[in-house]
């Protein structure tokens, strides 16, 4: 399997393309959006858009792991990462494609 990375500018490129405005403005307003999605899941601790899907943000906890070269047991501190779990519509969507 390819994955194929999309980058912000092909994200701006295409709204200002679908949505016939000026390539910067397009750039702004999808920082803007990105901006807003990064207050809600500080704040919140996750943000859900409707027919697409949640983000929330994880506490995982202290734990042992090991160095895979030299089997060595290292502590691996506490941390936050955001998990996503896609709504039912996006998972039908795909199934469908």
């Amino acid at each position: 399997m390819n994955i194929e990375t999309i980058t912000r500018e092909d994200i701006a490129q295409s709204i200002a393309e679908k949505v016939a405005i000026p390539h910067n403005h397009s750039g702004k307003v999808l920082e803007k959006i990105l901006e807003i999605m990064i207050k809600a899941l500080v704040r919140d601790g996750q943000l859900k858009i409707s027919s697409f899907g949640t983000f929330m943000v994880l506490n995982k906890g202290k734990r042992v792991g090991r160095n895979p070269k030299t089997g060595q047991e290292v502590i691996i501190k506490p941390r936050k990462s955001v998990s996503f779990k896609a709504s039912e519509k996006l998972k039908h969507k795909i199934a469908k494609s």
